[in-house]
């Protein structure tokens, strides 16, 4: 048996009856099941439904079924599979094990504010959640999921990110070549840990070597001489080069349909590479491409000497290049395929023109007028002395 108030949702005879159970018998006191039954018919007064209330609330989805909607309508709808795939890892890794079974529409900002502080050790991780997070309730309130503006995300402020830049120097590129050249030959040396009992099987010293495949050497010089993003490279076909016009059309990349320029040294990569399957870069089987490049970036970096270099800076050393060429940040952006050029301003430091020139213009005025003989100058102008140009005028 249970406690039940019973009232008139609305007023006049013809409003509907509603019947709301409050608790069961023996859970409370009759007292306590009166008390309960005048806030009820309180809030009935006011114009409230509490019946129609909670049968909504049950019917509310919770932040697990908005993200698997979000997911599945939006995301992959409308984002690249890498994209795609990204989100669904922020969100079932970070966020629905801690709030996935709540009502989306009951998620307060302080449990999003608790959820954004607890990932404090990775800022850019934490922040990149918070935009999905925010993202995701905007979607919810198009799709009337939530109330329209119900978005808990508003407000909180983001982790503090330092940009990193790592530029490969001339000197550097050039052992990345000879570690390339040297992997798909001779291979590259690599250790055994003789304190593991299987050490005594190992090859001999002399026969330690890594070798790696044509289409890896291939992958990894295509990515610096493109300035590619990893999955475009990983995931091109060859029925996406245009040899004839030196250009590769991707259907689907990160920023939608895409053309990036071919040069003649990516060219002539791409016509020494032996075709095996429909994509370039080959996988372990023959219809499915590589899935990642980390074993032989890291053999290949470690044997360059280079430390602290991911595999996403091959990208910045080519835009880096070209930006220190002075061929500007446009066409640096349009051939790294930026849509906006905020993207691009991250190289703007490197660009010698026009800032480079207006910068050794002051500088070798400044070292002319201080007499400084051992600074170098470009192209100095002495600054006449204004004594010696008044007693000429006199």
């Amino acid at each position: 048996m249970s406690y039940v108030v019973k009232y008139r949702a609305g007023s006049g005879r013809a409003a509907p009856t509603r019947r709301l159970t409050l608790a069961k018998v023996g859970t409370v006191t009759p007292d306590e099941a009166r008390t309960l039954a005048k806030k009820t018919l309180g809030s009935v007064a006011h114009g409230a439904d509490p019946a129609a209330q909670r049968a909504a609330d049950k019917r509310a989805s919770t932040l697990a079924e908005v993200a698997e909607q979000f997911l599945t309508e939006h995301v992959e709808a409308k984002r690249s599979a890498s994209s795609a795939s990204s989100y669904r890892d922020l969100l079932e890794r970070l966020a629905l094990p801690e709030t996935g079974k709540r009502k989306a529409d009951k998620i307060t900002s302080a449990e999003i504010q608790r959820l954004h502080s607890k990932n404090a050790h990775t800022p850019y991780q934490a922040n990149r959640l918070l935009r999905v997070l925010s993202s995701l309730f905007t979607f919810a309130g198009r799709a009337h999921v939530v109330p329209v503006g119900f978005n808990p995300c508003r407000g909180i402020e983001y982790f503090p990110e330092e940009g990193r830049e790592r530029y490969l120097t001339t000197p550097e590129l050039a052992q990345v070549g000879e570690a390339i050249r040297e992997a798909e030959t001779i291979g590259l040396p690599y250790a055994v840990d003789q304190t593991k009992s299987k050490a005594k099987h190992a090859p001999k010293e002399i026969n330690r070597r890594t070798i790696i495949g044509p289409h890896a050497a291939a992958a990894l010089r295509l990515l610096i001489f493109t300035g590619a993003r990893l999955r475009e490279i990983l995931h091109l076909k060859w029925d996406q080069i245009d040899f004839e016009r030196g250009l590769l059309l991707l259907q689907t990349s990160k920023t939608g349909k895409k053309t990036i320029v071919l040069n003649a040294p990516a060219l002539a990569i791409l016509n020494g590479l032996p075709r095996v399957g429909e994509y370039v870069v080959a996988g372990t089987t023959v219809d499915s491409p590589r899935s990642d490049l980390k074993k032989p970036w890291k053999a290949v970096s470690a044997r360059a000497g280079l430390t602290g270099v991911r595999i996403h800076d091959l990208r910045h050393t080519h835009a880096s290049v070209g930006a220190g060429a002075g061929l500007g940040l446009p066409i640096i952006g349009k051939l790294l395929g930026h849509t906006q050029s905020a993207t691009t301003q991250r190289y703007a430091h490197l660009d010698n023109d026009p800032l480079k020139k207006a910068s050794e213009n002051i500088g070798s005025r400044l070292a002319a007028a201080m007499g400084d003989v051992k600074a170098p100058r470009a192209n100095v102008t002495r600054i006449s002395d204004p004594k010696r140009s008044k007693n000429r005028r006199g």
